[in-house]
């Protein structure tokens, strides 16, 4: 599906709104085999979230764009800049940046894990990694081969991300797409939907016993000022009986 619709930028946190709302999940997808199940990874998360899509120029060689989620809109590079005619037009990659509470990139590839790790900007997705809000989740499923994920690049890079907070999802050793037996492969759809649920709902639940915690420490305060109100009371009655008694005399 074309990324012709507007996006809405309501929101920029996970925080739990009057009305609970599914989480918002930005897959994205850049120029690895492993692609050919970005689709599959797709409907995993649509089951349960909103999910919105970016896909590199490079990746849409693997995409099977006819598999993906009917209510899924597909955002590639074309859409950034066809988005935009005049100065006070939203912005995409800003947009998207703003709607999401989680980005994954799966797979991400080692071209496009160098750019992160370097802060390049020359696409759709990496200007979101770019704008990203890092005090919100971001998951990557690295896919490359075994020769390209030992690379020391590799390691540098890794260690570039962890420091921005992006968390790992790693890869698995079996055989490859180019007939290679190692490391690298991308970590099943399931695997990686299972990991960010997972994480999404323990922040959630984490949320809510923090948000429970305060109500009853409110709920404590109020009694506490209750009863202080009450002795106040009962002294001032107390003083009051003394003055009268006093009087009588």
């Amino acid at each position: 599906m074309a990324g012709s619709e507007p996006v809405s930028a309501e929101g920029e946190n996970m925080a739990v709104d009057a009305v609970p709302r599914k989480p918002r999940i930005l897959l994205a997808a850049s120029a690895s085999v492993a692609a050919i199940k970005f689709a599959n990874l797709c409907h995993c998360f649509s089951e349960w979230a909103d999910v919105k899509a970016v896909a590199t120029g490079s990746s849409l060689h693997f995409i099977d764009r006819a598999s993906m989620p009917k209510d899924v809109i597909l955002y590639t590079d074309e859409d950034e800049w066809s988005s935009w005619t005049k100065l006070g037009d939203s912005v995409l990659h800003i947009e998207l940046r703003k709607w999401a509470d989680i980005m994954v990139i799966a797979p991400l590839s080692a071209n496009t894990l160098g750019k992160i790790a370097g802060g390049l900007c020359d696409n759709l997705l990496t200007c979101i990694v770019r704008a990203w809000d890092f005090s919100k989740p971001f998951f990557v499923a690295p896919a490359m081969n075994t020769f390209m994920w030992n690379n020391p690049f590799t390691e540098r890079h890794l260690i570039a991300i962890d420091e921005l907070g992006i968390s790992l999802i790693p890869p698995v050793t079996k055989r490859l797409a180019c007939g290679d037996y190692g490391n690298g492969a991308m970590a099943e759809p399931s695997t990686i939907y299972s990991t960010v649920r997972l994480f999404y709902e323990s922040k959630a639940q984490q949320v809510e016993i923090c948000m429970l915690n305060v109500e009853t420490i409110d709920g404590l305060e109020d009694e506490l000022v209750e009863v202080c109100m009450l002795d106040l009371k009962i002294t001032d009655g107390l003083e009051t009986s003394g003055s009268e008694m006093k009087q009588l005399k």
